[in-house]
């Protein structure tokens, strides 16, 4: 009954609710009075004759001070700590005005403890009615109705930011904060903020015995090393695990429930980022002019984020898609609005105009990060990912070469060793377009990065992955046994800017990236993190089944990052470089001739062909998979139309759950 009262009262209009909240106080201050005279006669009377002026007075005297105060214009049911001052000065204010007439004054037939006892019994009714309405009408007394219907959580550290993080749970009332776990021995057994702390090995006997779901890691200054532990002990538990942002992210000190993020993917890599050299990062940046072509692309713009925090004069973003350009030019701006950074649309395979941008402002080092990359979609449209990649990479590199830029960097990709895709092939001739100009006299220092794949860059699995567990499955793979390599996308661009610093001319620098990781490790770490469980033979139970697809055409099993093994080690302590064979100039351009000529004839057997013949070990997949191809050659009754099934797969491995047909 109490709970269906609320509802009736919070419709009231705004005036009703004033003068309800004034009758109420008017209420309060006769309780009040005779609650003081009560106490002073040590027994229930009633008031007669002159006596009746004490909560006459009380009244008159209260309600006015309490207008003038502002009690009645905060929002009781949010009433808070600025709201308890106000009543505090309102009735110091009454009491001083009440106990001098009826203490210090005196009034014939009122004891003067009158005075003292009704604005303390006043302020005491007046805190406790804002503190029951808070309470009732905010919510809270059906939140502590059903506080056990809300998921049980504990918070794994009970330092600064898990305790910031438990008053954020206690305000949003979204879960039920059970307990906080610590591996501080000293900590265990004590309290914190009144709720307990306890050891690792409580929460593995009780989670389960407490219906415990879900674990949040306030640890933003621990070391992935030490995550990586911590989930491991974890993941048996079957409890969904998110965390906080890094110590960077909570620098405004306070915490919300939606700063709570999915366990970062580089925890599940079980390696530390790569940390960078300053003296590499600065040494071609300050004070120069930078160019990074697909500077709107996810390598492409984290590039431009770090290189715009080292002060470069000028930062010049090519890219030809006009939203992404739009995009990181705003970004940049609100980073660094003392740098200045110039939006340039152009397409790299267009020579006249990158001579025009860099005749203009003569970059001291050119970043080429511009590329399709997509595995399955530039198999299925060969042509145009060999043109832009490639042949955009040489012309790119020569109008470089002719405005007499210092650095040239390439962005690669593990995918040009021993490639068996058209997107890895069509890297790798990037790279040797790059080995072949370093071989000519020339003022430009021609250098390529090569890495594998990189986490939350476009096309990345694990936000795949992530995806179809939200959506109940199943998750989607290649192959059981297919590996890879991952780093982050902040390391992928620190080694970028770093190689250049290094390179002498033709260097193919590779990072030490620790061991390969298999894609449905990586898959299962996710769903049980998740809190559920793979459905599997051993589990035909679980929630999320893993669906294995089969190979995409020119997808490899591993991965390589060198053709070769003469790798050397450099200044940075991770980071290796190698010098890879390439053809004699002369003839690296009579084979490039060939291969403009077969993009010209739009012939792809011949432009496979073409490239088996430039790249040593070129395994390409032996159907042709062009969709102007197959259009072409495609034989079929008139009143039939054929349906041609496509799974758009990201590079490293994941495939999402339903097909797009396309027919004609």
């Amino acid at each position: 009954m109490i709970n269906r009262l609320a509802a009736p009262l919070l419709a009231l209009p705004r005036p009703a609710k004033r003068l309800l909240a004034l009758a109420v106080d008017a209420a309060l201050c006769l309780l009040c009075v005779w609650l003081a005279f009560s106490f002073r006669y040590e027994q229930w009377v009633t008031l007669r004759g002159v006596q009746w002026s004490a909560p006459v007075m009380a009244v008159v005297l209260a309600l006015p001070l309490f207008v003038v105060f502002g009690l009645y214009r905060a929002i009781f049911r949010y009433a808070g700590s600025a709201a308890l001052m106000a009543i505090v000065r309102a009735c110091a204010v009454f009491g001083l005005g009440y106990a001098l007439m009826f203490s210090v004054v005196g009034v014939k037939g009122v004891p003067r403890t009158v005075g003292i006892l009704v604005p303390l019994l006043l302020f005491l009714a007046i805190a406790g009615c804002r503190m029951f309405a808070r309470y009732w009408l905010g919510g809270l007394y059906m939140s502590a109705l059903h506080r056990k219907a809300l998921p049980q959580v504990v918070i794994y550290g009970a330092g600064g930011a898990g305790l910031q993080l438990a008053a954020a749970l206690a305000q949003s009332r979204e879960m039920m904060l059970c307990a906080f776990v610590d591996d501080a021995a000293h900590l265990q057994g004590s309290t914190l903020n009144g709720v307990q702390i306890q050891s690792v090995e409580w929460l593995e006997q009780n989670a389960a015995k407490q219906g415990i779901t879900d674990v949040l890691l306030a640890m933003p200054s621990a070391s992935h090393l030490r995550r990586v532990e911590i989930l491991n002990r974890l993941l048996p538990l079957r409890l969904h695990v998110r965390t906080l942002p890094a110590l960077a992210d909570l620098a405004n000190g306070r915490v919300q429930v939606n700063d709570l993020l999915e366990v970062d993917i580089e925890d599940l890599l079980g390696r530390d980022p790569v940390a960078p050299v300053a003296d590499l990062l600065h040494k071609h940046i300050r004070s120069q002019v930078v160019l990074v072509t697909g500077a709107g692309g996810s390598i492409g713009s984290e590039l431009c984020r770090q290189i715009v925090q080292l002060s470069p004069s000028v930062l010049l973003l090519v890219d030809l898609s006009e939203y992404a350009l739009y995009a990181v030019h705003q970004e940049l701006e609100e980073l660094a609005p003392e740098v200045r950074v110039i939006p340039l649309l152009a397409s790299v395979c267009d020579a006249r105009r990158l001579r025009e941008i860099m005749h203009a402002w003569r970059p001291d080092t050119v970043y080429h990060a511009a590329a399709y990359k997509h595995v399955p979609l530039v198999e299925h449209n060969p042509i145009e990912g060999v043109r832009n990649n490639a042949i955009g990479t040489l012309t790119a590199a020569r109008v470089a070469m002719e405005c007499k830029v210092r650095r040239f960097v390439l962005v690669s990709t593990d995918k040009a060793v021993r490639p068996t895709n058209i997107m890895g092939a069509s890297k790798r001739l990037a790279e040797m377009a790059l080995q072949g100009l370093a071989q000519q006299s020339t003022e430009t220092c021609f250098s390529m990065v090569r890495f594998g794949n990189v986490l939350g860059s476009s096309g990345s699995v694990v936000p795949l992955f992530r995806r179809q567990i939200e959506a109940g499955g199943p998750i989607t793979l290649t192959h059981a046994d297919i590996t890879r390599y991952f780093m982050t996308i902040p390391e992928a661009a620190q080694l970028v800017i770093q190689a250049g610093a290094m390179a002498w001319g033709g260097d193919v620098f590779v990072l030490d990236m620790g061991n390969p990781v298999r894609i449905i490790d990586l898959a299962r770490r996710l769903v049980e993190l998740s809190g559920r469980t793979v459905r599997d033979e051993a589990t035909p139970e679980g929630d999320i089944e893993l669906h294995i697809t089969g190979l995409r055409p020119g997808e490899k099993l591993y991965e390589e990052l060198l053709i070769g093994n003469n790798a050397m080690p450099t200044v940075h302590p991770r980071v290796m470089k190698a010098h890879e064979n390439c053809p004699p100039w002369e003839e690296l351009w009579r084979q490039f001739d060939v291969l403009k000529a077969t993009l010209e004839s739009s012939d792809v057997p011949a432009l496979k062909a073409a490239l088996k013949q430039m790249l040593a070990g070129y395994q390409p997949h032996l159907e042709v998979v062009d969709w102007v191809h197959m259009e072409r050659h495609r034989v079929r009754p008139a009143s039939q139309p054929l349906a041609i099934e496509h799974h758009h797969r990201s590079d490293d491995g994941g495939t999402p759950a339903s097909p797009i047909a396309i027919a004609a």
